[in-house]
């Protein structure tokens, strides 16, 4: 995955945004205001940080050479992933698992917004 198709992917989710909070070269992608992706999406190799549930993020890392605890993150709920040492598929299901983890925690009424076409 490119950096390109990994910021178009992350901006397909219902209601998500790119914002920039730690400066202009880390994307921070976030859905009603709570993150669950980021990337310098110029930095080689490319990498991103995703939240996980922590028995899973266990297993992923023993698992992945590619997948380790998350950098400047809560290592125990996020991971970094190295995008060119995963599958394509396993890199899209775990940034749609982050994101469904972040709108799970999100009070019900804001749930049941972005369920609405």
């Amino acid at each position: 995955m490119t950096p390109q198709e990994l910021k178009a992917f992350c901006l397909e989710f219902n209601a998500s945004v790119e914002e920039f909070p730690f400066g202009p070269e880390t994307s921070v992608f976030k859905v009603l205001g709570k993150m669950f992706a980021l990337s310098t999406l110029d930095a080689r190799p490319l990498t991103v940080n995703l939240k996980c549930d922590p028995d899973d993020a266990v297993r992923l890392r023993e698992e992945y050479p590619a997948i380790a605890p998350g950098w400047h993150m809560n290592k125990r709920h996020w991971n970094t992933v190295t995008v060119s040492g995963v599958p394509g598929r396993l890199l899209r299901e775990l940034i749609e698992d982050s994101y469904d983890l972040v709108v799970a925690g999100l009070p019900r009424a804001e749930r049941l917004r972005l369920d609405r076409a």
